[in-house]
Formats: C-alpha cells, sequence, structure tokens
C-alpha cells in the first residue's frame, strides 16, 4: 500500500461515527423490522427502547401492539392499562387498543367498557371512525344496543343531535335536559345554548329563556341564530327600543347559509316584518333550498300579510301537494276564499306550520272519545302552543290544555303537568283538575304541589284539601265515582265539580264524618248530583244500574248530602238567576 493509499484510508477511518446504542437506534431497528413483518424482532427492539427511556409511554404502547399483532391479547393489554394507570393518563386511545384486544379475546362486555371510556375520555378523537364499527360489530355480539357514550372529541355534537332530535319531536323537557348538561361540559357551545333558549321558550320558560340566550350573545355577539332568537323574546317582552335596534340590524342581513336565510325569515315573519320575510322565502323557494311543504306555508302566510292573495293561494296548493295528509293548507285555502268572499282584509296569521289552537281543539273535540292521531300527539308545533298555553293562557284556555294533554299523556305531559302543581301563581282548582288527569295517566308516585300558597306532598291516597285527615275510604268513594264518570264521557270539569262536592260535603261534616260502608252506593249519589248540576238527564234507578246498588240507597245518599250542602236551593239560585238574566236580554233587544 502507498503513502498515498495509506492516508486515504487513515482520512476515512477517522470520520467513523460510533455506533449510539440508545432508544432511537432501538425504535428505527424495530421499525425496519415491522415493515419486513418481522414482529419477533421488533417486539425485541422495541423492549429495549424501552429499557433507555422507561418514562416514554409510546415505546411501552408499541410494544403492546406488536404483543397485539403476535395474538398475546392479555399481555398486550397488562401493557396498556399500565400507562394509563401509572404512566401517562393522558395517551387515552389506549383504551382503544385494549377494546381491539378485548374484541380479540372475545370479551365483548370488557370490548364496550374500553371503547366507552375511550369516546368519552379522548381529546382528539383519531379512532372515531373505527369506534363507530367497533360498537356496531359489539351490538351484533352482545344482541342489545351497546351503551350510550357522551363523545368528548365531538365536543358533545352527537348528544347536541340527539337534543335537537327531542326538540323536533316536541320532547322539550328531555330535549333541556341533555342540552342543560351540554352547555355545563361546552361553555362556547353556542348552538346548544340556542338550543336550550328555544325549548325554554316553547314551555313557557321565559326567564331562563331570556338568561341562555343572552349568554349566547355575550359568548358570540354576531350569531345570527341567537339575534333571531332574542328579537322574538324582545317583542315577547314588549321591549319596542331594543327590539327596533336590532331589527335595523336584521333587515341588512342577507345569509349566505340556506340554515341562516331560514331562520332570519322565519324571525322577520313572526315580528311582523312580512315584506322581508316573502323576499327570503321565496328566495328559498327559487333556489331549491327546501322542498318542504312548512316552507311554501311560510312563504304563503308572508304573501297572504302583504295582500299577494293570488300569491298566497298556489303556495297553499303548493304546500299542500307536498303534504296532502297536513290539513294546515286545506284550512289556510278555504280561510283565504272566505276573505275573497268578503272583500274584508286578512287577518294576522301565524307562521308555525299548523292549524291555529282553537281549531285544533275543535277538531279533538269532534273525535270519537279519546282517539287522538299520532301525529298530534307528536306534532313539536301541537305540543309546544299546549306547553305554552299551559302557562300563559286564560283560565278557560289552561282548562282546555290540561284535558288536552291528559288525551295525549305521555312523559313529558306528566312532568309539564307535575310542574304546574308547583306554581305557587297558578288557582288550586285548575290543580286539582291537573291532579285528576295525573292519577288518570296512572301516576301513583307522591307530587309535589302548592295549595293555598303551601308547599305539599300529595300522596296517592290522597287529596288536597284544608281536611286535617283524608281516609282511604273516602278515596275509595271518589275514585270508584270517577273511574266510571270518565269511561262514559263526563268532562274534567264535571270531574273537579264531584271532587269539589264530596270535599264540601266532608268538609261540612268533619269530625263527626260517619263511617261509610259499601262505597258504591255514595259513589252513585255523587254522580247523581253531578250530572243533575250539569242539566244532564239522569234518575236513581239508572244510576243505581251502573253502580250495581240499588236505587232506595242512592237516594238515601243524595239526600244526605243535599242536607248537608244544599245542592239544590244552590240550584234553584242558579236558575233564577239565569233566567233574570235571559228576561233582562230579551227586553233589551
Amino acid at each position: 500500500m502507498t503513502k498515498k493509499q495509506r492516508a486515504a484510508v487513515s482520512g476515512r477511518l477517522a470520520k467513523i461515527i460510533p455506533i449510539q446504542w440508545d432508544a432511537t437506534y432501538f425504535f428505527e431497528r424495530a421499525v425496519r423490522s415491522l415493515d419486513r413483518y418481522h414482529y419477533d424482532k421488533a417486539l425485541k427492539n422495541f423492549r429495549r427502547a424501552a429499557q433507555f427511556e422507561p418514562d416514554n409511554p409510546v415505546n411501552h404502547c408499541n410494544m403492546a401492539g406488536i404483543l397485539s399483532e403476535l395474538g398475546n391479547y392479555e399481555e398486550s393489554n397488562r401493557i396498556l392499562k399500565w400507562i394509563i394507570d401509572e404512566l401517562d393518563p393522558t395517551m387515552t386511545e389506549c383504551h382503544f387498543y385494549m377494546a381491539n384486544n378485548y374484541a380479540n379475546m372475545e370479551m365483548y362486555e370488557a370490548a364496550e367498557d374500553s371503547l366507552v371510556q375511550y369516546l368519552e375520555e379522548d381529546d382528539e378523537g383519531h379512532f372515531i371512525d373505527e369506534a363507530d364499527e367497533m360498537m356496531e360489530l359489539l351490538t351484533f355480539e352482545l344482541a342489545r344496543p351497546t351503551k350510550q357514550a357522551n363523545v368528548k372529541s365531538l365536543g358533545g355534537m352527537r348528544e347536541h343531535d340527539r337534543a335537537r332530535m327531542l326538540l323536533e319531536e316536541g320532547k322539550f323537557a328531555q330535549a333541556v335536559k341533555v342540552l342543560e348538561d351540554i352547555v355545563e361540559r361546552y361553555e362556547d357551545f353556542s348552538s346548544a345554548r340556542n338550543n336550550l333558549a328555544l325549548a325554554y321558550y316553547y314551555m313557557g320558560q321565559f326567564d331562563k329563556a331570556m338568561a341562555t340566550i343572552l349568554k349566547v350573545i355575550e359568548l358570540d355577539e354576531g350569531n345570527l341564530h341567537a339575534l333571531c332568537n332574542l328579537a322574538i323574546f324582545y317583542q315577547h317582552l314588549g321591549d319596542r327600543e331594543k327590539l327596533s335596534e336590532l331589527l335595523a340590524l336584521l333587515r341588512k342581513t342577507f345569509p349566505f347559509h340556506q340554515e341562516h336565510a331560514f331562520k332570519l325569515a322565519t324571525t322577520l315573519g313572526i315580528l311582523g316584518e312580512h315584506e322581508g320575510a316573502y323576499r327570503q322565502f321565496i328566495r328559498l323557494i327559487r333556489t331549491g333550498s327546501s322542498g318542504d311543504a312548512s316552507v311554501y306555508h311560510y312563504a304563503a302566510v308572508a304573501a297572504c300579510q302583504t295582500g299577494r292573495l293570488a300569491e298566497a293561494e298556489r303556495l297553499w296548493q303548493q304546500c299542500r301537494s307536498h303534504d296532502p295528509q297536513s290539513e294546515v293548507a286545506s284550512y289556510y285555502l278555504d280561510y283565504l276564499a272566505g276573505i275573497r268572499a268578503s272583500g274584508s282584509q286578512p287577518a294576522p296569521i301565524s307562521y308555525h306550520y299548523h292549524l291555529p289552537f282553537e281549531e285544533q281543539m275543535k277538531l279533538w273535540e269532534r273525535l270519537p272519545g279519546e282517539i287522538v292521531p299520532e301525529r298530534f300527539k307528536k306534532d313539536p308545533l301541537v305540543r309546544s302552543s299546549f306547553f305554552w298555553a299551559l302557562r300563559h293562557g286564560d283560565r278557560q284556555t289552561k282548562l282546555q290544555v290540561i284535558q288536552a294533554l291528559g288525551i295525549i299523556g305521555d312523559e313529558e305531559v306528566k312532568e309539564a303537568l307535575r310542574a304546574f302543581m308547583k306554581e305557587t301563581s297558578e288557582d288550586d282548582d285548575l290543580k286539582r283538575i291537573a291532579l285528576l288527569v295525573l292519577r288518570s295517566l296512572g301516576e301513583t308516585a307522591p307530587i309535589e304541589a302548592v295549595f293555598g300558597n303551601e308547599e305539599t306532598i300529595i300522596e296517592p291516597q290522597q287529596m288536597p284539601t284544608r281536611l286535617p285527615v283524608w281516609e282511604a275510604s273516602w278515596q275509595a268513594i271518589l275514585d270508584d265515582a270517577l273511574s266510571r264518570m270518565r269511561a262514559t264521557g263526563y268532562d274534567l270539569v264535571q270531574q273537579h265539580d264531584l271532587l269539589t262536592l264530596w270535599i264540601d260535603f266532608l268538609s261540612r261534616l268533619y269530625p263527626d264524618v260517619p263511617k261509610f260502608g259499601k262505597i258504591q252506593g255514595w259513589a252513585a249519589a255523587l254522580e247523581y248530583w253531578t250530572a243533575k248540576m250539569h242539566s244532564r238527564t239522569i234518575s236513581f234507578e239508572e244510576v243505581a244500574r251502573k253502580y250495581e246498588t240499588t236505587a232506595a240507597t242512592v237516594s238515601r245518599h243524595a239526600k244526605r248530602i243535599d242536607d248537608v250542602c244544599g245542592i239544590r236551593d244552590k240550584m234553584r239560585s242558579t236558575n233564577a238567576l239565569l233566567q233574570t238574566h235571559r228576561i233582562d236580554r230579551n227586553e233589551h233587544d
């Protein structure tokens, strides 16, 4: 070797870098082994990497992954659990890996628990799609629906979608519970707050609705949905100054997104800005943004209110063709024909896609017994009008609503009536009718209520009275009478009058109330007097047959009730007063 060659070799040797036996080196070797599917070598190198960096959870997680590939699921899960429990609890993806291992071991319930934990704890949601697929697999293997998870990575989106569905179904109280939970966990979730405000509004809880919408504006001052809702709330409050300022802004707004355009159009219509509403609705129809029948109704209302009667007719006809099962379009086409025939001006029409409240009640009254189409029971606008009227209607309207809610009779209704029972400002007589409805719907739990401005708990076998006691036999007589009356067409007012009569009778006798033997005779006597008070034709023989007792027994008990309460005298006084009114009216005419 020449001197020059030796020098060259010497130079090359001098540039050799010693091998760094560290975690990076073994990690790279492990990756190369994985690329060649040499899992044993990869595992060996990941173990060495973990020895060099024992506090690095990635190395241990990689080791668990190789063990899983090799079918050693138990050891893989042992490492993954150790990472979560002791090394790094933020590596929430370990729960997803554990779920996979449990599924491969056919431990499906354990897999479900790990998967739910991953969905509820993971911020990023890198495996969200894979988790969905695994949930479907677990549903099949477990032969039941899997547990519901609050998906943290979606920021409450799934729960929010569920809440929106509940709102669309008119299940406002259930929606409120879901939405309240979302906004508590995700403070800046504006859409959830907007829908929560609407849910409160639909239920008639206006103070809560206003506070919630103002919070949305505080978090996002340009939120169009919140601004539209706030404008409607200002109108409800009668705050014309603030409403005027907000309307000036909304009139100049031309949303790009169709959802925003629809929200603005309906808001303008509700606020009486019919020209602006008409432009927005026609724009939505022309762009083909919605084939929904309700949009044609909204546009028709706006057209009618701006004097475009021919256009309104055309739009309601299109509405009917899109939704032939609904009575709404037909009702308003008849209304329009009446307007044209009389030459009068159109009255204000609701933009809500349902019949006016009075028409809904008439329709229900025409139906046989308590048969109500399911679409009425589930229509969110029908339900919201009832819940709103229950809080803000006059006494007669509230009475009608309580009766209508009794026909719907689902859990949402029960919750609304229970809340009504606790309202200090509501009439005690209306609360007693609400109580009758709750009991008729099978509500057997104790009910919190306010009667005579005093909080009380009404037990299942109890009625709210000023009596210091309420005997089981008294309730049995009442229950027998009410159940038979409900079955034979007595309405809630008549049932309430029977309850009032029975309480009056017992109160006048107390504490010398006799021991009641057979309940049927007393129940029959109560129905007899209730029928008489409401001018229903009835005899002792007829009511005796109904209650399977004797006419003599009914007559004896009816006389006792009359002696104590003076029913005949009251009826004579009422009839005389009515007759006087008739004479006065005839003379005036």
